[in-house]
């Protein structure tokens, strides 16, 4: 499928507008009311407040495209798929649908001939293997299967892989399920998931269940809320759908680039 980050950012808001989700701007990379951290380094950061339980204005059901500066990723900035400014997309539930809904419309989006059709055959996912601090998430491992994505494809991994947040030292966070895309040769074989194998899969979704909080001791608690937070790289599906081995292949550097080798008088 040939996308620009235009049509696909596009095409993103309008799915989740088909899911009664209004569409909010993107806050400014510098977090306004945020003196944990320097910059937005994810679409969940700007939503802390209403994902503590404020209302937010526009509803309990949201999508945007926030523009994000991360710092954990910078030893790997330059290789073919992290950016330190890069374009989060993302979606919401606000105390109201769960990982059921979240699941299932997420595969929707990325299998449904109208929207990626990405082939299943390339999907894998991974969920939260569970600890001292939360149980083994085999809800979100079930609601795979219902999609139809085959045992051999689910891996569990530990809290390093799969549990987000906070985005702090405290705050909301939770165990998450990440969805990847095939990227190595051929067809990938029955052992092979993101587990076992993960230089051939590259996430590219990650659907958070932010049912705890942790607090100050280091302890994570039930939170009295369910929120969903997710959370795509624009610039890597992009990569991934115009069958690209780089993020710099992409329309989102191409004009950069060209500029830049015109300046250089050479090719890159």
């Amino acid at each position: 499928m040939k996308i620009t980050s235009r049509e696909l950012r596009q095409k993103f808001l309008d799915f989740w507008r088909t899911k009664n989700h209004q569409i909010i701007a993107s806050a400014p990379v510098v977090p306004e009311n945020d003196p944990t951290v320097l910059f937005n380094t994810a679409g969940m950061q700007p939503l802390v407040p209403y994902l503590l339980g404020q209302e937010h204005p526009a509803g309990t059901r949201l999508a945007d495209c926030q523009k994000c500066v991360r710092t954990v990723d910078l030893e790997e900035v330059g290789d073919d798929s992290h950016l330190s400014f890069f374009e989060m997309l993302g979606n919401w539930s606000l105390n109201d649908y769960f990982k059921k809904e979240s699941i299932a419309w997420s595969w929707e989006f990325l299998t449904a001939p109208e929207w990626l059709n990405i082939s299943p055959t390339k999907l894998a996912v991974t969920v939260f293997a569970g600890d001292n601090d939360a149980p083994r998430d085999d809800e979100s491992a079930d609601l795979w299967s219902q999609c139809g994505v085959p045992p051999h494809r689910i891996a569990y991994l530990g809290k390093k892989n799969n549990w987000w947040g906070p985005a702090g030292q405290t705050g909301p966070c939770g165990p998450d399920t990440e969805i990847f895309y095939w990227v190595g040769e051929g067809e990938p074989s029955l052992e092979s998931n993101p587990g076992s194998d993960e230089d051939n899969w590259l996430e590219i979704w990650n659907n958070v269940f932010m049912g705890y909080l942790k607090n100050e001791k280091g302890e994570y608690l039930k939170a009295p809320r369910h929120n969903v937070d997710t959370g795509m790289g624009l610039e890597r599906i992009v990569t991934v759908l115009n069958g690209v081995n780089t993020i710099y292949a992409t329309d989102v550097f191409a004009e950069m680039i060209a500029k830049l080798e015109e300046l250089a008088g050479q090719k890159f």
